[in-house]
C-alpha cells in the first residue's frame, strides 16, 4: 500500500502549522467559515499560505461560500486545492472548478451506506472527494465535529481515485482506518486540538508517524 496522504486541516497559527510542516503534513487546511472556532481572517490566511508555499500543498475551506467569497478567499491563499464542506451541489462544485481555475474537493457527509449514493453524482464535477462523517442533528459546523462513521460500510463501494478519509479521526484510530478502508488518504482537524480551535503540535506529530508507521519526528 502506498504512503498515505496526510491532511492537517484548521491550522490558525504560524507555530502550529509549522508542526504541521515539520511533521511532514502534505496538505494544509485554512478555513474560511466565521462559524467555525478554526476561522482564519483573509489577511492570516494570506501569511499562513506564504509561510506553507513549496512546503505543502495548500487548502482553503470554503462552506456555501458565494461568488464574491470564493474570489476572494481565492486571491488571498492562492490554494492548490478548494475544498467544499457545504451543500453545494454537482453543478456548483463545477462552476466554482471552472471560475477558479482550481481542483475542488467536495465533502461528502456519510452516516449510512445511502449516503454512498452521493458520490457517482459527484464524482464527475470534483477533482477529489472527502467523506467525513455527517454532522450530528443540531451541530454548528458541517466537519470538524469528532465523530467518525462506520468505516465498513465502505467495503465493495466504487471509490474514485484519492478519495480522502475524515471524521473523528486521531493519533490513536487513523492506523486502523487506514487498514480497514484501503484509503490511502486521510484528513483531521479536532482530533489533534487540545481545545477547540486550539492544535496541538505533539498530537500533530503523533497522527502523522501513526497513518504511516513511524515514529515522531
Amino acid at each position: 500500500m502506498p504512503m498515505p496522504e496526510i491532511k492537517i486541516c484548521g491550522l490558525t497559527t504560524p507555530g502550529t502549522l509549522d508542526a504541521a510542516l515539520a511533521a511532514g503534513a502534505d496538505w494544509v487546511g485554512f478555513v474560511r467559515f466565521a462559524r467555525s472556532p478554526r476561522h482564519v481572517a483573509l489577511e492570516e490566511a494570506r501569511r499562513l499560505s506564504a509561510q506553507a508555499k513549496g512546503r505543502a500543498g495548500r487548502v482553503v475551506l470554503l462552506v456555501d461560500a458565494d461568488d464574491e467569497a470564493v474570489a476572494a478567499a481565492v486571491e488571498a491563499i492562492g490554494p492548490d486545492l478548494i475544498q467544499l464542506h457545504g451543500r453545494e451541489t454537482p453543478g456548483r462544485v463545477a462552476a466554482i472548478r471552472a471560475a477558479t481555475g482550481r481542483p475542488v474537493m467536495k465533502a461528502l457527509g456519510i452516516a449510512g451506506r445511502d449516503d454512498l449514493a452521493a458520490i457517482a453524482a459527484y464524482a464527475g464535477h470534483a477533482d477529489r472527494l472527502l467523506l467525513d462523517a455527517k454532522a450530528p442533528p443540531g451541530a454548528v459546523l458541517p466537519g470538524g465535529n469528532g465523530v467518525s462513521f462506520e468505516w465498513d460500510i465502505l467495503a465493495g463501494a466504487a471509490l474514485p481515485a484519492d478519495t480522502m478519509l475524515s471524521g473523528g479521526l486521531a493519533p490513536g484510530n487513523v492506523a486502523e482506518a487506514i487498514a480497514r478502508t484501503g484509503l490511502t488518504a486521510v484528513d483531521v482537524s479536532s482530533g489533534v486540538e487540545s481545545a477547540p480551535g486550539v492544535k496541538d503540535p505533539d498530537r500533530i506529530a503523533a497522527f502523522v508517524a501513526a497513518a504511516r508507521g513511524t515514529t515522531p519526528r
